[in-house]
């Protein structure tokens, strides 16, 4: 691989930062061996080259100049078509960030680690989150610390690696360094400051402390250039509430903000040669993470609450134990000259939940006010290999092909039973047979109300759940470079699932050298996406506030009783149709992509509105007496989006100094084409897919996001500045389609200083917004206990915290 194609890669190709600094890096590794991209298994293309966009980040460096300890918070504020929002008051995705791509749901995009799937998730976003009813991977299980550099496949590629690549893939690489140690400390806090008059109310001054250190170690192993790399991280966040002000309004929730968390994580990364055509590699992975985050508020004459036990009411508290393990192996060899590799990647993820200050209601005064609510957990074990082989076809085909087999299992845990159970006044379990006059209802209430059963805040699971299933894949990919200016790449996959049946898709490619410094490149393909075993098995009874009133829901597993009766049809696999163009330009000095592209999706597995008792089949009602609500996972909806990805990037030397210069944009635009409802609840369009779901749909990224960053180095100083805009967001409350909440456009702005003691030693101290900035209030909505969120905005793409000040100490020997 050239060092000029993979500089001229990173001054344009990417949207990212610090163009200089991770092309000095790539060129001197692409010297001593060649790297597979991310979306070719043409070890001879280089970024500069593939018919598609591929973004590269380099981790170290934009962690080093933003001050962001999580990989998803750091791909948020670099990258415009990439979208994760910090949640409050959601349940489990208080811990886990839901991210997207171009917008799409957050299991629309494959992760991988080092080139190999990497597990999801067993976490299904269900509460007041962008993505609900959709799974994915955590990227925040792998330290920041572990990170080489990330790549970004903005494309479908369902064709090249699979299931959930609709919208594109990440593909993180582990740092592979061989020698010596390398460490950071981080120390930043939330410095509070009203946004308006004193609209937000908060607990401290300064709050959201976090700290963060991680130690990284390279060492040889053998002497045939084998290496061990290792990382051990941990990360303390502390609270940040932002409340309403009481003075001002009334807001239905006291404790909303950025939840409390713990992570604590180790990865390895290990390859050994055996002899001169045989390699072994290894990767290990663990980490674990305890949030502590408030549920909605309890106010002392709530149907939830117990006056005698908690007199002013309460706050319940959601503990999240997250553990999350990878054990990825392999070997590398040579068979008659194709490249082959034989590998095994295991991956894990379980949470479990603790609830306390909280009750049973049904329990009265003897309720314990701690539960065991239970968890969920996922288990993914892939086998495969994967062949490829130069050939003097031309000016050259490179020809790949593999295989493999997946087994996926999930598992619901039961929880204790008084998290989930609603008792009589004798203290028995209420069931389907209960004589209704021993129900315990609210003392004074007319017409009656009854107590709520199972734990306040967040119900336990009532059963254990197991369930797996596996599937079988096959795939060609190729690529022929016609001449010295025209490439193409054909590829196909086969996949058969034993749940739902198999799937046939393709891609078609091409890249085109108008001249040395302009080309034109596009792509074609067809995608899938299998439905989670998450969303086929998933239920829960529990209690939610909508509008200030308690209401009891049923979310049943798509193979329920309720689900069938209801009409609701066994969950199939989702399809899409992708299509790009565009064009890249390079003088070496300024760099300019531009690439637009088209995203069809059918039978887009979604999580249905709410639907009243009334409106279910009347054998539902009769078999379900005690819910108000229910709601299901569906092939609902039908999707179109369609956008452009912008890059500019400069670089010059100014004075002894040299400033780089990088302006990307994102323009993103989706509507949801058709609604998908079962013969049983014809007519009821609105209720299964109503406007405030839709509206959560599309606002999973604003319809524009520009990032602006500038860099300048000179000697032994850096200075970094980041301007990030937000565009307008819209979405509905819980009073109907005219319940309009506008979060208005917002620019964010970072700032950072370093400076190099020697070249071992360095300090970057800086600012997150800078200037403070907090989206919309929601004055109105929040006063009628509208929001999603029951807080004074909900979460959006910006975030909620305001202003952080922060110090990084770097340090190698």
């Amino acid at each position: 691989m050239k060092a000029r194609y993979v500089s001229a890669f990173f001054l344009g190709a990417t949207s990212f930062f610090y163009a200089q600094e991770i092309n000095d890096t790539i060129s001197k590794e692409a010297k001593i061996e060649e790297v597979a991209i991310t979306g070719s298994r043409n070890k001879k293309r280089t970024v500069t080259n593939t018919p598609v966009p591929i973004d590269v980040i380099d981790i170290k460096q934009v962690s080093q100049s933003t001050g962001q300890v999580e990989v998803n918070q750091l791909l948020q504020f670099a990258a415009p078509s990439f979208n994760s929002n910090k949640q409050s008051g959601s349940d489990g995705a208080d811990a886990v960030d839901p991210a997207t791509l171009r917008g799409l749901g957050p299991d629309q995009t494959l992760l991988l680690l080092n080139g190999k799937r990497y597990h999801q998730s067993s976490l299904i976003n269900l509460f007041g989150t962008k993505g609900r009813g959709n799974t994915g991977s955590d990227m925040n299980t792998i330290p920041i610390g572990a990170i080489k550099r990330v790549e970004v496949l903005r494309d479908g590629a369902s064709a090249q690696y699979g299931s959930d690549a609709i919208a594109g893939v990440i593909n993180v690489i582990l740092n592979d360094r061989d020698k010596g140690f390398e460490g950071n400390a981080f120390y930043g806090m939330n410095l509070f400051k009203s946004p308006g008059s004193k609209d937000v109310v908060s607990d401290h001054k300064v709050d959201g402390i976090t700290f963060d250190f991680n130690g990284n170690l390279g060492t040889k192993i053998g002497s045939k250039g084998g290496f061990g790399n290792f990382t051990v991280e941990f990360i303390n966040k502390e609270y940040s509430i932002r409340n309403a002000n009481p003075e001002f309004y009334e807001a239905p929730r006291q404790r909303f903000g950025d939840a409390k968390s713990q992570n604590i994580y180790f990865f390895g990364n290990i390859e050994v040669p055996l002899s001169d055509n045989l390699k072994f590699y290894s990767r290990q992975g663990f980490s674990h993470r305890e949030t502590n985050a408030y549920a909605w508020t309890r106010t002392a004459d709530a149907d939830g609450n117990i006056p005698e036990v908690y007199p002013n009411g309460f706050n319940p508290i959601q503990n999240t134990s997250i553990t999350d393990f990878t054990f990825d192996n392999g070997l590398k060899f040579k068979v008659a000259d194709w490249d082959v590799d034989f590998y095994n990647a295991f991956g894990s993820n379980r949470f479990t939940y603790q609830i306390d200050n909280t009750i049973n209601a049904t329990l009265g005064v003897n309720s314990p006010t701690s539960f065991n609510a239970g968890g969920h957990s996922l288990l993914q074990n892939t086998t495969g290999f994967n062949a490829s082989k130069q050939f003097n076809v031309l000016e050259g085909l490179n020809i790949a092909f593999g295989s493999e087999f997946r087994y996926e299992k999930f598992n619901i845990i039961k929880g204790e039973e008084a998290s989930y159970a609603m008792y009589d006044i004798n203290g028995n379990v209420v069931t389907a047979n209960t004589d209704p006059s021993l129900l315990v209802t609210v003392p004074g209430s007319n017409p009656i109300s009854y107590r709520p059963g199972g734990s306040q805040g967040f119900p336990g699971y009532s059963q254990d759940v197991s369930k797996s299933r596996n599937n079988f894949a096959a795939y060609v990919d190729t690529e022929l470079d016609i001449t010295t200016k025209w490439m193409i790449s054909i590829a196909g996959r086969f996949e058969n699932y034993n749940d739902f049946g198999s799937t046939l898709n393709g891609k078609f490619a091409t890249r085109y050298a108008i001249t040395p410094q302009l080309a034109f490149r596009a792509s074609a393909s067809t995608g899938f996406r299998a439905p989670s075993l998450a969303q086929k098995y998933y239920s829960l009874q529990f209690t939610n506030f909508q509008g200030g009133e308690l209401v009891a829901i049923q979310l049943a597993s798509n193979d329920s009783n309720l689900a069938k009766v209801s009409g609701i049809p066994q969950l199939k696999q989702e399809t899409s149709l992708n299509g790009s163009a565009g064009f890249t330009f390079n003088t070496g000095k300024f760099t300019a992509t531009i690439d637009g592209y088209y995203i069809k999706v059918k039978d887009r597995i979604v999580l249905t509105g709410n639907f009243a008792k009334s409106d279910l089949p009347l054998e539902a009602q009769n078999e379900y007496p005690f819910i108000d609500q229910a709601q299901f996972f569906s092939n609902a909806i039908d999707t179109r989006t369609k956008g452009v990805d912008v890059i500019l990037s400069y670089n010059e030397n100014i004075g002894n100094g040299k400033l780089t210069a990088t302006l990307a944009g994102n323009y993103n635009e989706m509507e949801i084409t058709k609604i998908h409802t079962s013969q049983q609840l014809a007519g009821k369009e609105d209720i299964y897919m109503s406007a405030r779901e839709k509206a959560f749909i599309l606002a999973s990224a604003p319809k524009t996001k520009i990032n602006l960053n500038l860099n300048y180095k000179i000697s032994k100083f850096n200075a970094n500045l980041q301007i990030v805009r937000f565009d307008k967001v819209t979405l509905i409350g819980y009073n109907g389609a005219d319940d309009y909440q506008t979060y208005n456009p917002k620019v964010t702005t970072d700032l950072s200083f370093g400076y190099d003691f020697t070249k071992n030693v360095s300090l970057t101290i800086g600012s997150k917004n800078l200037f403070n900035r907090y989206p919309t209030l929601q004055k109105t909505a929040v006063s009628d206990g509208n929001t999603e969120s029951g807080g004074i905005f909900d979460p959006v793409q910006m975030g909620f915290a305001g202003r952080q000040a922060f110090a990084k100490f770097n340090f190698k020997f």
